[in-house]
């Protein structure tokens, strides 16, 4: 066994901070609406157009990156009013989970 490996009959550490991340992230559409913003900052309508999704469930998860901090908001005044969103850098960094799984998920080895 490695060393610095927890032994069997220790207790197991806290995965708290991953079961915050997958509590947000592993939400239906999730990383799908991360991913095209990782392409460039898009209208609601352009998410929308991208995804089989509604467009509530669009406006919610949205909702929940922005309060998260990994996108932002900025509106448009127009004429006609719209919505632009982005990635900030928090969900920038995401980068390297997005292409992992999308290389994972083709069947290509990591690393």
């Amino acid at each position: 066994m490695a060393e610095g490996q927890p032994q069997a009959g220790e207790p197991l550490a806290s995965c708290e901070r991953l079961r915050d991340a997958v509590d947000l992230l592993g939400k239906r559409w999730t990383l799908l609406i991360v991913a095209l913003l990782l392409q460039r900052p898009a209208r609601f309508c352009e998410l929308a157009a991208a995804l089989p999704i509604s467009d509530r469930v669009l406006s919610e998860r949205l909702g929940e990156l922005i309060e998260a901090g990994l996108a932002s908001r900025q509106v448009d005044e127009g004429p006609p009013i719209s919505s632009r969103y982005a990635l900030t850098a928090r969900g920038r960094a995401l980068t390297p989970v997005i292409d992992e799984l999308t290389a994972w998920s083709a069947g290509a080895p990591s690393g």
